[in-house]
């Protein structure tokens, strides 16, 4: 056993293989009946719904999209559904030379997340995400009514929709990978990573990911300070994918970050008004989005 999945919807575990070529796979068995106890408490069927679907998405991911993504992530070696019961049988990164996980990182290994982030975004520019969200993250506005519904910062539960709206007028979409925190990436002994976790995997702008993953790895006043370096790091690894369309590329999307971030904390303040990431560089950045509208 690895983990539970969030809510009690199954596990994820490690298998030993006998007589085969590969040593272990990681197996994610999916349990969809709705037995759920949600850590925070939102326990819904709005909630149920939204995780059937999520595991539809990363079933869909694997079959159809994953192997066209330049940024490295687990090979789908088997996928099997039987009634309310999924599987997902998944080249073991760990055996593959990204054995360690991180819960705190230098800028060398948070430049590396960054690349990795522009090059899966470079994959998939431009691509149609059927059979994914069609508007990707966890956090969606349209995916969380309770969440918005419970949001006590009135002017920004009213700039809620304009937010969305903002982000989803892009010209310039990408796959998102929606779920993009610290926690989902795989680092080797060399410095390289690859990351886990396509449930929320859809169409959108590219920040959407970058600001989520910053909030996840660096506190309020490294956000703050490393803003511009961020996005320049960025935007060096997505020329080098992208070439001279990167440019209108960044046009569009370095004044979407921000507006990415403040996406990001109307879902935060909705869902958990005491969560260690709301903070005050978080709402002077969310309070100039809503003021720019």
């Amino acid at each position: 056993m690895i983990q539970e999945l969030w809510s009690g919807y199954g596990e994820l575990i490690r298998v030993h293989l006998a007589g085969s070529d590969i040593e272990t796979v990681i197996v994610k068995h999916i349990q969809l009946t709705q037995n759920g106890s949600h850590p925070r408490g939102w326990n819904t069927d709005i909630g149920h719904q939204r995780k059937l679907k999520s595991y539809q998405v990363e079933t869909k991911w694997y079959e159809q999209y994953s192997s066209a993504s330049t940024a490295r992530l687990p090979k789908a070696l088997a996928i099997e559904q039987k009634q309310d019961e999924m599987l997902i049988v998944m080249e073991d990164l760990d055996q593959a030379g990204y054995p360690l996980r991180k819960s705190t990182v230098t800028w060398i290994e948070i430049k590396a997340c960054i690349k990795w982030l522009a090059e899966f975004h470079a994959s998939f520019m431009g691509v149609t995400p059927h059979g994914l969200w069609e508007i990707g993250t966890y956090w969606h506005l349209d995916t969380r009514p309770q969440e918005l519904a419970a949001l006590s910062d009135q002017s920004l539960k009213k700039a809620a929709p304009l937010i969305d709206q903002k982000l989803n007028e892009c010209a310039y979409k990408t796959f998102v990978h929606g779920d993009a925190k610290l926690a989902n990436f795989c680092f080797s002994e060399s410095g390289k990573v690859a990351a886990v976790d396509f449930q929320y995997v859809g169409g959108g702008c590219g920040m959407k990911d970058l600001a989520y993953f910053i909030g996840s790895c660096l506190n309020e006043d490294d956000c703050e300070r490393m803003e511009h370096q961020i996005l320049d790091t960025y935007f060096g690894f997505l020329r080098n994918e992208l070439g001279e369309k990167s440019k209108q590329i960044e046009e569009e999307w370095r004044p979407m970050y921000r507006v990415a971030w403040a996406d990001f904390h109307r879902f935060l303040k909705g869902w958990s008004p005491g969560h260690w990431k709301i903070n005050s560089y978080s709402e002077r950045v969310t309070k100039q989005v809503i003021e720019s509208f």
